[in-house]
């Protein structure tokens, strides 16, 4: 049986890039493909949904969801796993889920809001023809409306906590490799990801992210993994990890808690309190999904684990979202 992958995606979308990032360090023989070039009702029928990626497997399955995807791949690839096992597991779980789950959206802001960057992709995506590049674009401020950054407070405060984040980021790569210590996570990966994608390619935000060589050359560079190197150890963690951690108190924390509340009461909407003010979200099950394997995650560790991850939840004030 042949050991190649398949990676069914897009090269403009954040999750794609994400995996790919995974698969490079893996060392893994796979293949990167363009969903629309390829038999999309196959791969859609076969793995149950039109996002992408996709991975088509050695065996011949047909699977979605980084973030699970990423998980048995690392039993796979021992010694090169994305998520490490323990406590500091946990700890890259939660990073790991505030860049697919929150800063995504600030991903689809800087894309969609701006003229540039949103005829730029909206090309890209339609292989130059205009019509279907106009029909895109369509889509974009509907998606911008959905995950909260229609107001102008959002968008400028989203942007600010970007580059809060890619300051961080300048900082940490003075300290280490990687953003978690001298070898890659699933952190890398999705962080990786939003550059190579979006920040680094779209018009707009490249331009913000010229200011920041380090950041842009490490995002070249990051792949080029001997698979040497230590992650830093929990609870510790790196400057990094740690204001990434504050970060979430402010704002995933609060959207996440809301969204659960809102599909527990089967709400089509809801509202959450962020940069101090009252935003309209419509409800997604996937966030609580997300939410709910870090739970799953931290059941799976054995008691004298829990306890340290319980008081660490406890001491970063995170225990109302993930301490259940």
């Amino acid at each position: 049986m042949s050991q190649n992958y398949t990676i069914y995606g897009g090269p403009l979308s954040y999750f794609s890039r994400k995996l790919q990032a995974a698969m490079i360090f893996y060392g893994a023989d796979f293949t990167f493909a363009e969903k629309r070039q390829n038999d999309s009702e196959l791969i859609e029928t076969r793995s149950g949904t039109h996002q992408v990626p996709v991975l088509h497997t050695p065996e011949n399955w047909m699977i979605a969801d980084t973030t699970p995807i990423i998980r048995m791949l690392d039993t796979r690839f021992p010694g090169r796993e994305m998520f490490p096992p323990g406590p500091l597991g946990i700890l890259t779980h939660i990073l790991e889920e505030y860049f697919d789950e929150w800063i995504a959206r600030t991903m689809v802001h800087y894309r969609w809001h701006y003229k540039e960057s949103a005829e730029f992709a909206s090309m890209a995506i339609a292989l130059g023809d205009q019509r279907a590049a106009a029909t895109v674009r369509g889509w974009g401020p509907r998606a911008c409306r959905a995950t909260g950054t229609e107001s102008e407070i959002q968008q400028e405060q989203a942007e600010l906590e970007y580059i809060r984040i890619v300051e961080a980021m300048d900082e940490q790569l003075q300290e280490s490799r990687y953003l978690l210590g001298d070898r890659p996570s699933a952190v890398d990966c999705i962080v990786l990801g939003g550059l190579w994608a979006h920040t680094n390619n779209d018009p707009t935000p490249k331009k913000m992210m010229a200011n920041y060589p380090r950041v842009t050359d490490w995002a070249d560079s990051a792949s080029d993994w001997d698979g040497s190197g230590e992650l830093v150890p929990f609870p510790e963690s790196t400057t990094f990890a740690n204001f990434i951690l504050n970060e979430i108190r402010g704002t995933y924390l609060p959207f996440v808690t809301a969204n659960c509340a809102a599909v527990k009461a089967g709400a089509k909407a809801f509202h959450a309190n962020i940069y101090g003010e009252a935003v309209s979200f419509l409800t997604r099950a996937y966030p609580e999904q997300s939410r709910q394997m870090i739970l799953h995650a931290i059941e799976q560790l054995v008691s004298d684990e829990q306890y340290l991850v319980a008081d660490w939840l406890a001491s970063k004030k995170l225990a109302t979202c993930f301490g259940e």
